[in-house]
């Protein structure tokens, strides 16, 4: 028994983490349907500049995340003005091609300036485990739990007590709508991309503290983000959450029960069962377009 427990514990603490990084994927795809294929090279991008701060200044990483935050927010704003807003708007394949292309060149910008080598942050409480009971949990990982948690409540209260956050969510359900009372949907798009991705720069900076990264580390974060997204419902705040815990669980079972192998195939399970039992997520709403002759 204390061996599940323990293994739901940690899938719990690393789902927080997963539900962070996937908040601002499912957020940009509520407002804008736009599917962001660069998110996890944006992420990974959010570490390396952890790394820097820590490796040349000695800034601990939790330290660097108010500056990582505005840096991420410009560069999602400076992303949308010159690429996704010319895209945004046609066939969905346009929007997949230009954020892959920018995945693609995050990748080689990355690579160019950090090398093609593994990195990681090595902080104090990195190899620190905290014990309650006959229980245990990497301190980092905790860490990382609590700042995704602040974060996330921070980006309700934003979507749910602030004007912006009620212009989003007008322009997420209509579009149209938002327009005739005098929301700028133009504007709006643009501050929720460049909100998307400056959620990043909390966990980037916290999977640098647990993970070891690469430039090409972001394929793998994508596949899972994809998961969450889609288990959890597209555009939904709640379902990410609800699909990154249900994804953390899950490959933590697979790893302790089947083998270490598995947590790698878990997310593409997770799409392929959801799309055939729930093609809308736990969370989603089913849409119905209906088609006049």
């Amino acid at each position: 028994m204390i061996p599940l427990v323990q293994t739901l514990i940690l899938g719990l603490l690393i789902g927080a983490v997963y539900a962070l990084m996937a908040s601002g994927l499912t957020l940009i795809f509520g407002v804008m349907r736009v599917i962001n294929l660069a998110h996890g090279a944006l992420a990974i991008f959010a570490a390396f500049l952890t790394y820097t701060l820590w490796n040349t200044w000695g800034w601990d990483p939790l330290v660097a995340i108010p500056l990582l935050v505005v840096v991420m927010f410009g560069v999602g704003w400076l992303l949308y003005v010159t690429i996704i807003k010319r895209v945004r708007g046609q066939h969905v394949s346009m929007t997949v091609l230009a954020t892959f292309g920018i995945a693609l060149l995050l990748e080689g910008i990355m690579g160019f300036i950090w090398g093609n080598t593994s990195h990681a942050v090595r902080t104090p409480y990195t190899d620190a485990s905290i014990a309650f009971g006959p229980f245990y949990a990497p301190t980092a990982l905790v860490i990382a739990a609590v700042v995704a948690v602040v974060v996330l409540a921070a980006l309700a209260l934003l979507l749910n007590r602030t004007w912006m956050g009620r212009a989003i969510r007008a322009a997420s359900v209509n579009e149209n709508g938002a327009l005739l009372v005098g929301v700028s949907v133009a504007t709006v798009a643009a501050a929720t991309f460049a909100i998307g991705i400056a959620t990043l720069a909390a966990s980037g900076a916290m999977i640098s503290t647990i993970y070891p990264f690469l430039p090409g580390s972001h394929y793998q974060w994508i596949a899972r983000l994809l998961a969450i997204v889609v288990l959890g419902g597209l555009g939904s705040l709640p379902g990410a959450i609800a699909g990154a815990l249900v994804i953390g669980v899950t490959e933590l079972l697979a790893t302790a029960y089947i083998g270490a192998a598995w947590p790698i195939a878990v997310p593409f399970i997770v799409i392929f069962v959801v799309l055939l039992a729930r093609p809308q997520g736990l969370l989603g709403t089913r849409l119905r377009e209906d088609a006049v002759a």
